[in-house]
Order: C-alpha cells, then structure tokens, then sequence
C-alpha cells in the first residue's frame, strides 16, 4: 500500500429515506360502491449503514463519497397494500473505524468486528394507512398518517489501525526500514526526518506459514500529546496495536531518556496505552562493535524497564530473533 493510497480520515454527510405515506384510500368495486377504507401503511425508509470489512485496510473508497442517501419508502396504496421499504445504503469500512458526530465530536459508535453493521442514520417510518383509524364513530376515515421524514446528520470516520505490532519511534529511527526488511511493505526510506507521513503497514512472514501485522507509525516528537507535529493523526493509530515496539538508534545521545519521553508521550495521549506490552530495539547497531555493546547493555539492563534486542536492518542482524521474541510475546 502506498502512502498515497492511505485514507484514515473522512467527513461527510448522510441522509436515511423518508417514510412512505399511509393511504387513505375507500374500497370501491363493481356493485359495493361505498365500500370502507383500505388505505394500506406506508413503507420505511432506507437506513445508512455502516458495515465492518475485514478486506478493507483504509477509507480511500470514501474519499470522494461526501453525500449518501438511502431511498424513501413507497407510499401504501389500496387493498392495505403496504409500500415497499426504501433500500438501506451500505457503507463497508475497516475494521477500527471510530464515527463521530461532525457537529459535536461525540462518538456514536466503533465498528471493531467483521459483518459488524451499525445504523448511522435511521429510515424514517412509514404512515399507517386509514383502515387503522376506522371505529363504530367513525367508519369512513378519509385521512392516513404521512411518513416520518428522513434523518440527516455530518458524520467523521477516523481509521485506528488494528495492528499486532505498531512501531513506535522518533523520526528517522528507522521504523520505515525495518518494515521494508521484515515485510513486502515498500513504504518510502530517505535520510530527513518525517519522510513516512501516514502509517504504512505490513504481513511479517513467520515460521510454518504462519503471519503477523506490523504497522510503521510516523514518528513521534516531544509535545505530540498536544498536537505537535504530527499529533493526534498518528497517535491514535498506536491505540489498537496489541505490542508497542520501540525503535532508538544506536547513535542517540541517551536511548534510555529517549524511551522515556516516548513512553511519556503515550500515557499524556492514552494512559491505557501503557498497559500493553512493550519491547525496545536498538537499530543501526551495525555501527557498534561488540565492546561498545555491552557496555550499553550495562546501562539498560539497569535503568530500561523493558526487554531490548541490538539489530541491524540494514546489515540483517537480530531480525530472526526479533521475529521469535515478538511470535512469543503474541501468543503468550
């Protein structure tokens, strides 16, 4: 998937179908000519529905789908002929996709499950025909109930990737590489900061056919809780993700105090997130010969409150145990 191609982010706006209205119609045939009512019940309107796809990895199919409208009901007709509802239409969306309400950013739902379907904007109901409204008083109503009218609201879809493992780092620590390396993902690699702009993700091939999800997120800066740099738009994609894996190059001035702002960062966003499990490597540790190693290995096995692993993207170091530990830590 190309960053191009990633949509997690979509306003638009939705529209049910008006009720069909009741009918007030009298029976009339050959030799009855003052028959009572028949007037038959108008049919609901369509509902929006938003519907759970597991196929689905972003909301690029709804990028230029800003207005949806489901059909109105058929109006009801002689006989107590009912209406034919309005056709429901059906919005398939990934799974992780949080709805707010535009207007006032409140959350109505998240759809999390495959076939999951949640009614965004409900058809209205159709009117009850004359024949309901017929007593000893008054046998001959000439009046019928018009339909409710449609629902029509400005939705938000936001993407929260679901994810087995979300890479989580300061810009240009190498997340994009690794993702290149342990996966067929080809998200886009240069030597400047804030080169991955959107999340790219990708199927880590294990042993004996066996697969997970690895999902590179943009790199973090100090402040992003607030909003800066890349902000929110990528913190809430490390909400989903079952294992938090920390990305530090070998050449920071201090690994462990920039875990630490890392980290910090996560629980002013979420403070659930530190709950999940994490795992901290090293990369570019090509450039350190085995001296240098553990005299850093004295220092983090001391003060780093996570287990860690030394590798190399480039050079393939570590990236099979990688693989074992995080294989591990899923299925534990």
């Amino acid at each position: 998937m190309t960053e191009g191609n990633f949509v997690d982010y979509v306003k638009m706006n939705v529209a049910s179908g008006n009720g069909g209205k009741g009918s007030a119609h009298l029976h009339r045939e050959k030799y009855i000519q003052k028959g009572g009512p028949d007037g038959g019940d108008g049919g609901r309107g369509g509902h929006v529905i938003l519907r759970g796809n597991p196929n689905l990895w972003t909301l690029i199919h709804l990028k230029f789908k800003r207005h949806i409208k489901a059909d109105h009901g058929a109006h009801g007709s002689k006989g107590r002929s009912t209406g034919a509802d309005g056709e429901d239409a059906y919005l398939d969306v990934p799974l992780g996709t949080v709805v707010r309400d535009t207007d006032s950013n409140e959350i109505l739902f998240e759809i999390t499950e495959e076939g999951e379907e949640k009614i965004v904007a409900e058809g209205g109901m159709g009117g009850r025909g004359n024949w309901h409204f017929k007593n000893s008083i008054n046998q001959t109503p000439r009046y019928a109930q018009p339909g409710v009218p449609l629902e029509e609201r400005h939705i938000t879809l936001e993407l929260k990737l679901l994810a087995d493992v979300g890479l989580v780092g300061f810009p240009n620590a190498g997340k994009s590489t690794l993702l290149s390396v342990l996966t067929s993902a080809k998200p886009k690699i240069a030597d400047y900061e804030f080169t991955t702009l959107k999340p790219n993700l990708g199927i880590v091939e294990y042993r004996d056919f066996k697969s997970f999800v690895m999902a590179d997120i943009p790199g973090i800066i100090e402040g992003a809780a607030e909003g800066k740099g890349l902000g929110y738009y990528f913190l809430r994609h490390i909400e989903r993700n079952s294992i938090l894996l920390f990305l530090i190059p070998a050449d920071a001035k201090d690994i462990v105090e920039q875990y630490e702002i890392l980290v910090d960062e996560l629980r002013r966003y979420n403070p659930e997130m530190l709950d999940k499990e994490r795992f901290v490597v090293i990369s570019k540790s090509d450039m350190l010969d085995d001296e240098l190693k553990a005299e850093m290995a004295v220092i983090l096995d001391k003060d780093l409150d996570s287990n860690y692993l030394f590798i190399s993207s480039v050079a393939q170091q570590g990236l099979t145990e990688l693989k074992d530990n995080l294989w591990k830590m899923l299925n534990d």
